[in-house]
């Protein structure tokens, strides 16, 4: 088969979990990942003829110039240099960036890095002590999201994935005719076997295989979040843990030597995007977005659903896992498994990270996959509060002419969506359209939160201040009833 010499391919590919803590500073992770991810290329001198180096977002430490940084301590010289925003979709926004320039001639190979070290930071701040860290930022740059809360959402505190992403679920949960137990029964079996998945990969930050009602049952070390969310079925963030993955073109593959047995190709991905409030989803338990993204990336990798022999859906929250599934048509007790890391709750979630690690378990999957036909993979990524959705196709062999030119506009939003207004203050009648219930560090309920429909189409959010209510709201389905909201300053209280 002649493969075009434009062609990208991943050739190294390297993932790395710190046990012992305190641990190495993120450029000491970003580092140690390049040079494994080098070693697995089997090509010594390649991270020195970098044309780009490309660094996720990491929420660890502010470094004055990540990239640069880096790029001193592997003695490269790229002319390409790009620090990401924040967000879960990052490392595919910039693989695909990086496969659209090389299959265009701009370049011949890149570095795309991220690691994160809050387990330390966690470890240090227990101890009274703060990272003696290098290169430190000053001034502090601005957080890296690309878009602030609303204003309504700061009022109520809505900021938090934790409390974001369960009210999307109880939404999902009352549109699917599902009981609060049923709810919380399925969601056990569904990442059940997420676990035993993990607990295979070395390099999963919690190795435990959990039956499904460990996941999904409260107890005093598996407390609610935001309910009905538990510890066990959220994003484990607070990991130190790097990873690392070098895209070549094939012609620099071919005179580096690299064998194409050990080349994983981009046949196709695509970009998608829902709402930036919660709020404002026109569909507050679903994502049009993702049915969008999932039909585009199949559509221009030449594959269909059949023929993915391995998935890795991006697990931050069950909702998310539902969501992709639906709108994929994908069973959440696909055969396939769900997941080739463990997921987010378990292998473990670097903030904006996570893809990366998930693009370097697919590759080893795919390579060690016997042929003799190509086998094909699916990655997806998640950012903000299932906001950008990413879904891309990663197979043994490449797409061909037509796909390639088909990387260079795949970053264009194939889905937008419109969002509904928000209103900041209401008084008077509102029906709930999803909510949930914040819990403290020692589980007790503090507020519930809730996003209302209103009267004029619109929506707003409430906060539940009375302990009866918040009590009646974890043993009631709320979604479909009406509500009284009383402004108190910026923030809406409800009662019924």
């Amino acid at each position: 088969m002649s493969v075009d010499p434009r062609t990208p391919c991943l050739v190294g590919v390297a993932q790395h979990t710190v046990r012992d803590q305190p641990g190495p500073e993120p450029l000491d992770l970003w580092e140690l990942a390049a040079r494994r991810a080098e070693a697995d290329a089997g090509a010594p001198g390649l991270l020195e003829r970098l044309d780009s180096i490309q660094v996720v977002y990491t929420e660890s430490w502010q470094y004055d110039d990540p990239v640069g940084r880096l790029a001193e301590r592997l003695k490269a010289e790229p002319r390409h240099r790009v620090y990401s925003m924040v967000s879960g979709t990052a490392p595919q926004t910039l693989l695909g960036a990086a496969a659209a320039a090389i299959a265009a001639g701009e370049m011949d190979a890149a570095l795309i890095a991220g690691a994160e070290a809050l387990a330390t930071r966690r470890a240090l701040r227990r101890a009274g002590e703060y990272p003696a860290w290098s290169h430190r930022a000053d001034p502090r740059r601005p957080y890296g999201w690309e878009r602030p809360p609303h204003p309504a959402e700061l009022a109520h505190g809505l900021v938090l994935p934790v409390h974001t992403y369960p009210i999307m679920e109880t939404a999902r949960r009352a549109a699917a005719g599902e009981g609060i137990e049923e709810e919380m029964r399925d969601r056990g079996r569904m990442m059940a076997p997420m676990t035993g998945v993990a607990a295979a990969n070395p390099h999963a930050w919690q190795r435990t295989v959990r039956t499904p009602e460990e996941l999904v049952t409260p107890a005093p070390d598996n407390r609610f979040v935001g309910w009905p969310y538990t510890r066990r079925t959220v994003a484990l963030a607070e990991v130190d843990q790097a990873a690392a993955v070098i895209m070549v073109s094939a012609g620099l593959a071919d005179r580096l030597g690299i064998a194409p047995e050990r080349r994983i190709h981009l046949r196709g991905w695509a970009y998608a995007e829902d709402t930036w409030e919660v709020a404002a989803r026109p569909v507050l338990g679903a994502s049009p977005a993702m049915e969008a993204a999932a039909r585009h990336a199949l559509a221009r990798a030449g594959t269909g659903l059949d023929d993915i022999g391995a998935l890795d859906l991006y697990s931050c929250f069950a909702v998310a896992l539902r969501a992709a599934c639906a709108a994929t048509g994908i069973d959440p007790l696909d055969p396939r498994g769900l997941t080739v890391t463990g997921g987010l709750p378990y292998a473990g979630a670097p903030v904006s990270v996570y893809v990366l690690h998930s693009t370097a378990a697919m590759a080893e999957r795919l390579r060690a996959e016997p042929g003799p036909g190509p086998s094909h993979g699916l990655v997806t990524g998640v950012g903000m509060h299932l906001t950008k959705h990413t879904y891309a196709i990663w197979s043994t062999e490449p797409g061909g002419g037509a796909g390639l030119a088909g990387l260079r506009d795949a970053a264009a939003p194939v889905h937008t969506a419109e969002p509904v207004p928000i209103t900041v203050t209401h008084e008077g009648t509102a029906t709930v359209a999803g909510y949930t219930v914040a819990h403290g560090r020692d589980g007790a309920a503090e507020h519930g939160i809730l996003v209302v429909d209103l009267p004029d189409g619109s929506r707003a959010h409430a906060h539940v201040r009375h302990p009866g209510l918040i009590a009646e709201a974890e043993n009631a389905e709320l979604v479909g009833r009406e509500v009284h909201l009383t402004p108190d300053a910026q923030v809406n209280v409800a009662t019924w």
